[in-house]
């Protein structure tokens, strides 16, 4: 039985009510134009998605992305710079911390029309302040038009790509998309969720009859696995990347590419391994020119102080779902990354 708790205003209620202007529309139509680029192999830069695993906290977000701006700025030539700002949060058992558009305030009681209007509120800041239009995760298909209008990439994870309305509505959309290999770390998942992306199709979406075009920048995230027994599978090494390199090139699908998320399965959420990692992937770009094209990216959970805390910790900048890099460790990997993709 469904208790009805509030009224959800429509997508076109809340765009109107905390709008993007104009000059910012036009940053993120320059922004969406630059991950095309890294995406169809227009351009050698490196994708490099980083920030804190969930956004819980408008400031601290803010100020960690003005400090990537800086570093944006100094490594343009090599790198594409894209700020994880994650407003819902997969919960595998459905406790905890869902993201800030379930609970604005992580300590107060959900109130998600207060939550939409903080997610926007939060990404407008972010854009004025630093130029970066951001990457969010597309869990529920049907909040999408509540902050498709700012974001310049949109992830697709691993509990979500079997599913066919995510896979359908992100042949809808008009920025780059990444598809997680699914929790069973299955690479044909993967590509047959990238497959559907990148097609047409006809289907229902709240509330009409929709038909799509297809997504052609539709592409792999490895982030690797958890087996039966419940163990973390790596699958960044370079023989993954070979075997992910084969598959893609026996579905000749458009614009093939991989970004290799450092944490989750891959890092065995061992944090401080996200560096370790991204040395080894950027080694194994280094020895192999056919995945110097296909990888190009990382994704990297990073925040102002490394770890994480409970709800309510009272750190400032520090996560609290899972653990990351601290700000210091991010600003060295990130001139790393510049000077050996």
């Amino acid at each position: 039985m469904f208790e009805k708790l509030r009224k959800i205003p429509s997508p076109e209620e809340f765009i109107k009510l905390v709008p993007l202007s104009n000059n910012l529309k036009e940053l993120k139509s320059a922004r969406d134009e630059e991950i095309k680029k890294v995406v169809t192999g227009e351009t050698n830069k490196f994708l490099v998605i980083i920030g804190p695993c969930s956004a819980d906290n408008e400031d601290a977000v803010c100020d960690y992305v003005h400090r990537l701006a800086a570093v944006q700025e100094k490594t343009r030539d090599k790198l594409v710079i894209v700020p994880r700002v994650y407003t819902n949060k997969p919960r595998t058992t459905g406790e905890g911390y869902k993201g800030m558009l379930h609970q604005p305030d992580p300590e107060s009681a959900p109130n998600m029309v207060e939550g939409i209007v903080a997610i926007r509120r939060m990404h407008i800041k972010a854009i004025s302040e630093s130029g970066l239009s951001a990457a969010d995760e597309m869990l529920y298909p049907d909040n999408l038009p509540y902050v498709d209008d700012m974001l310049s990439y949109i992830a697709v994870g691993a509990r979500s790509v079997e599913n066919q309305q995510h896979r359908l509505t992100a042949s809808a959309i008009d920025v780059a998309v990444g598809m997680k290999n699914p929790m069973s770390g299955d690479l044909a998942v993967m590509l047959n969720s990238i497959q559907a992306a990148q097609t047409a199709h006809d289907f229902i979406y709240n509330g009409h009859e929709v038909k799509t075009a297809g997504n052609p920048l539709a592409h792999a995230i490895m982030r690797g696995s958890v087996n039966r027994h419940g163990e973390s599978i790596q699958n960044y090494h370079y023989e993954d990347l070979l075997s992910a390199h084969e598959q893609y090139v026996k579905r000749k699908l458009v614009n093939p590419m991989v970004i290799v998320d450092a944490n989750h399965s891959n890092s065995k959420k061992q944090y401080k391994e996200q560096i370790r990692i991204a040395h080894e992937v950027l080694y194994s770009r280094k020895k192999n020119c056919d995945l110097k094209k296909l990888v190009r990216g990382l994704m990297i959970e990073s925040y102002l102080e490394e770890g994480s805390q409970p709800v309510g910790g009272g750190v400032y900048g520090k996560s609290i779902t899972d653990a990351c890099i601290g700000w210091a460790d991010s600003e060295r990997l990130i001139y790393y990354i510049a000077d050996n993709c």
